[in-house]
C-alpha cells in the first residue's frame, strides 16, 4: 500500500493540467503485460474523477484544507454559529461566491464551476457548505432567477459581499414539500402600490430557515400573490426582516430552532409576517408582473407551468446535495477502508499472525458494494453537473431540458443521500469502536448529513414526481398512435407476459446454459445483459401501474385520488429504478474513458459489482417476473463473491483516487496509525517468539 501523504498531492497537481488531463483519456489505453495482475493508476483515476470542472475542486480542497475554515468538534451552538458565519466572510475574500452570479455585478456566470466548488465544501463543515448555500445559492440564486435586472442591481451585490445575509423563506411549519399550499399571503394594496404579507395562522409560519434565527437581514419570502382579489399563487418577494442592530423591522417576528440533530453551525429559525408592507417592485417578477393599478400579466399563462417554473429555477440545490453526499460517501469510505486495510483480527489462518479486516469476506460485502455504488454516483453526478450547466448557461434550455434536468435531480438526488447515510453508518460500524469516537469524524458527518433525505425536497416526494413523469412518457407514447399501433403493442404485451410468466424464458435460460454457472456469469457479465435487465424492470414496472392507474380518468376525484394512492409504493420503487439504471449508464460510459487498461478493468469489475448488487437485491422481482432462471439468479450471488475477491487487493488504490488527503479527511485511524500499531506488535511478538521469551500457552501444556 502506497502512503496517501505521498500520493494524493501528486494526483491533484497533475489534475489541474485540464489540457493534459483531456489528453490522456483520448489516448487508447495501453494493454497490460500478458499475465500481469491490472493495477489502478490513482493519478489518472483521480484526474478522471475529478472531471471537467478540476480547477475549480481542486481549489476549493485547498480552501476546506485550512485549519480556519474547518469544524472545530465540541463548540457550543453558539460558538459555531458564530465560527461558520466569520467563514463566510472568508469565503468572500476568497472569491469563491462569485463564480454563479452574472459578469454585470461581478460574477463569472460560471454554474457548473460554482456547483462544483460549492460541494467540495462539506469535507471542511457541512454546516459551513449549507450556509453559504442558503445565502448564496437560495436567497441569492431566488433574486438572480426569479428578479429582474433592477433587483440585480440593486440587490445581488449587498447579497455577495454578505454586507445583507439572508434567509429563504419558502418552508412553512404547515406545508414542507406542499408548496403550492403554502398559507402566507401578499395582498397588493392599489393605493399605496404597496404589498401587504400576512401569516393569517400558526401553521403558516415560516419555519427551518437557515440565517432566519440570527444572521439574516433580509429574505426571500414566497406568498401567494393576491391582487385584484385573485389568487395567482406561489410567487416570491424581497423582504427587508431585521435593522442594523438585529433587531426584527416592524410588523416581523421569529424564534430561533434551537439546537438540532446536526448543522449546528447554521442559525436555523422561523420567521411570520403580520401587516408588513414592501414595495410593489419588490416582487421578484420575472414570471410574474403586478401592475400599478393591480393588474396582473406573466409571460406563462398556465399557473401550474408558472408555479413549476418557478421552483424549477432553483434546482441547483439537489444537484450540490447530490454532489457533496457523495463527496460524504467518498469520505466515509475513505476511513473504513484504510482502517481495513491495516486493522488486524483473530488468527483466522496463522497460529501467530492475525489476519487484516479487509480480507474477511464479510467485511469487502459491507464496504466494498458501497464503494462501487459511490462510483457509480460520482460518475452520474458528473453527467448530471453537465445537465446543469448547460441548461443554466444557456446552452440547452428548452422547456424539455429543463424538465429532463429536475427529473435527473428528482431521481439522483434521493438515492445519493440515501445511500450517504448507510455508507456512513455502515463505515461507522466497520471501524468498531473507533468509528464511534468523534475525532474519526464519521459520526459527525452522519449527523449532519442526516437532513440531505428532507430538504430541498423529501426525497420520497422527489421519487413521486420522478415517477410521474415517467407515466406521462409513458402514456405520450400511445397519445398519437392508430388503433392499428395500439392493438399491436396488447398483442405484443399479452404475448410478452405470456413468455415471462409461464416460465418459457426461465426454462430458456436454463437450457441455454446447460447447468453452468460459468455460463450464467458470461451472460450476466455482458453490459448489454445488466442493461437489459435493469431497463426491463423499470420499463415493465411503469408499464404495469400505468395499466392499473388507466381507469383513473373515468373515476371521481376522490376515487381516482384513492386510485393513484394504491400505486404509491410501486411509483416510488420505479422512480429508484430509473435513478439506478442512470447512474449504471454513467458508470458504463465512464469507463470508456479510464486511463488505461488496468484501471478499466479494475472499474468493470466495480461495475458489474454495482449491476450485480442492484440486479441481487431485486431478484424476487425478477425472479417471478421471469426474467432470470433461478440458475442465473443464484450465479449473480456467486460472481459477487468473486468480483470482491477481485477489488478487494485494488480497494485502497480506489479510495485513494478519490484524492482527499489528511487534511481533508482529518480521522485519526485513517492516518497509517493503525498500521504502524500493528506492525509494533508484530514485531514484538515476532522479537520474543525468536528469543523463545515468551510463556507457553496453557492448551500447549495440556497437551504434553
Amino acid at each position: 500500500m502506497v502512503d496517501t501523504a505521498e500520493r494524493v498531492p501528486a494526483a491533484n497537481s497533475a489534475a489541474t493540467d485540464s489540457a493534459a488531463s483531456n489528453s490522456a483519456a483520448s489516448r487508447p489505453a495501453p494493454a497490460p503485460a500478458a499475465g500481469a495482475a491490472p493495477r489502478v493508476d490513482v493519478e489518472a483515476l483521480g484526474r478522471q474523477l475529478l472531471g471537467d470542472w478540476a480547477e475549480a475542486r481542486l481549489a476549493s480542497r485547498e480552501l476546506a484544507g485550512r485549519p480556519d475554515m474547518q469544524k472545530i468538534e465540541g463548540l457550543s451552538v453558539a460558538d459555531h454559529r458564530k465560527r461558520v458565519f466569520g467563514q463566510l466572510g472568508l469565503l468572500v475574500e476568497n472569491g469563491q461566491v462569485h463564480r454563479a452570479f452574472p459578469k454585470s455585478v461581478g460574477g463569472a456566470d460560471d454554474h457548473g464551476g460554482n456547483i462544483a466548488a460549492f460541494e467540495e465544501l462539506v469535507a471542511a463543515d457541512p454546516s459551513l457548505q449549507i450556509k453559504s448555500g442558503v445565502q448564496w445559492g437560495l436567497f441569492g440564486a431566488a433574486v438572480l432567477h426569479l428578479g429582474t435586472a433592477p433587483h440585480h442591481e440593486t440587490y445581488l451585490p449587498a447579497i455577495m459581499s454578505l454586507d445583507v445575509p439572508g434567509a429563504f423563506a419558502m418552508t412553512e411549519t404547515g406545508h414542507g414539500s406542499d408548496v403550492a399550499s403554502i398559507a402566507t399571503t401578499a395582498t397588493y394594496d392599489p393605493e399605496s402600490q404597496e404589498f401587504v404579507l400576512d401569516t393569517p395562522f400558526r401553521g403558516a409560519w415560516k419555519d427551518y430557515l437557515g440565517n432566519a434565527a440570527v444572521d439574516a437581514t433580509a429574505a426571500v419570502v414566497f406568498a401567494q400573490l393576491i391582487t385584484q382579489n385573485v389568487n395567482h399563487g406561489v410567487h416570491a418577494f424581497y423582504v427587508p426582516i431585521r435593522d442594523a442592530d438585529g433587531a426584527f423591522l416592524p410588523g416581523v417576528g421569529g424564534e430561533d430552532d434551537g439546537q438540532k440533530g446536526g448543522l449546528n453551525g447554521i442559525d436555523n429559525g422561523r420567521l411570520h409576517f403580520t401587516g408588513v408592507r414592501i414595495p410593489r417592485t419588490d416582487l421578484l417578477n420575472r414570471y410574474g408582473d403586478v401592475a400599478e393599478d393591480g393588474a396582473y400579466t406573466s409571460p406563462i399563462q398556465s399557473p401550474g407551468r408558472r408555479f413549476f417554473t418557478m421552483l424549477g429555477t432553483l434546482v441547483q440545490g439537489r444537484v450540490s446535495l447530490d454532489g457533496s453526499a457523495t463527496i460524504a460517501s467518498k469520505i466515509g469510505l475513505k476511513i473504513a477502508l484504510t482502517y481495513a486495510d491495516e486493522r488486524r483480527q483473530f488468527t483466522a489462518g496463522s497460529d501467530t499472525d492475525e489476519e487484516v479486516l479487509l480480507d474477511y469476506q464479510r467485511h469487502q460485502r459491507r464496504l466494498l458494494p458501497l464503494l462501487a455504488t459511490t462510483y457509480a454516483a460520482s460518475f452520474a453526478h458528473e453527467v448530471f453537473l453537465h445537465k446543469f450547466d448547460d441548461v443554466f448557461s444557456g446552452a440547452a434550455a428548452t422547456d424539455d431540458d429543463r424538465q429532463d434536468l429536475e427529473t435527473i435531480a428528482a431521481a439522483l438526488k434521493p438515492l445519493s443521500t440515501w445511500h450517504a447515510l448507510d455508507t456512513l453508518q455502515e463505515a461507522r460500524e466497520a471501524c468498531g469502536g473507533s468509528g464511534f469516537l468523534t475525532e474519526n469524524r464519521i459520526t459527525s458527518l452522519r449527523q449532519d448529513l442526516d437532513i440531505w433525505v428532507t430538504f430541498e425536497g423529501d426525497n420520497n416526494v422527489l421519487l413521486q414526481l420522478v415517477a410521474k413523469r415517467l407515466l406521462t412518457d409513458f402514456s405520450r407514447k400511445f397519445a398519437k398512435a392508430d388503433a392499428g399501433a395500439l392493438a399491436r403493442y396488447v398483442v405484443t404485451h399479452a404475448a410478452d407476459r405470456a413468455y415471462h410468466g409461464s416460465g418459457l424464458r426461465s426454462v430458456a435460460q436454463t437450457v441455454r446454459d446447460f447447468g453452468s454457472t460459468a455460463r450464467s456469469v458470461n451472460w450476466l457479465q455482458e453490459s448489454a445483459s445488466q442493461r437489459e435487465l435493469l431497463t426491463d424492470r423499470v420499463e415493465t414496472m411503469i408499464g404495469e401501474i400505468a395499466g392499473r392507474l388507466r381507469p383513473a380518468s373515468k373515476l371521481s376525484k376522490k376515487a381516482a385520488a384513492e386510485l393513484f394512492n394504491s400505486q404509491q409504493n410501486e411509483l416510488i420503487e420505479a422512480a429508484r429504478a430509473h435513478g439506478e439504471l442512470l447512474q449504471w449508464e454513467a458508470f458504463t460510459e465512464a469507463l470508456e474513458q479510464a486511463p488505461d487498461a488496468g484501471t478499466k478493468q479494475v472499474l468493470t469489475w466495480l461495475r458489474d459489482l454495482f449491476g450485480f448488487g442492484l440486479i441481487e437485491k431485486h431478484l424476487a422481482w425478477y425472479l417471478i417476473h421471469g426474467r432470470l432462471s433461478p440458475q442465473r439468479a443464484q450465479a449473480v450471488t456467486a460472481y459477487i463473491d468473486r468480483l470482491l475477491t477481485r477489488i478487494r487487493p485494488h480497494a485502497v488504490d480506489l479510495v485513494d483516487a478519490f484524492g482527499y488527503g489528511p487534511e481533508l479527511v482529518r480521522a485519526k485511524i485513517a492516518t497509517g496509525a493503525e498500521g504502524e500499531r500493528q506492525a509494533e506488535a508484530r514485531a514484538y511478538f515476532a522479537e520474543h517468539r525468536a528469543a523463545g521469551t515468551l510463556p507457553a500457552q496453557e492448551k500447549s501444556q495440556k497437551k504434553r
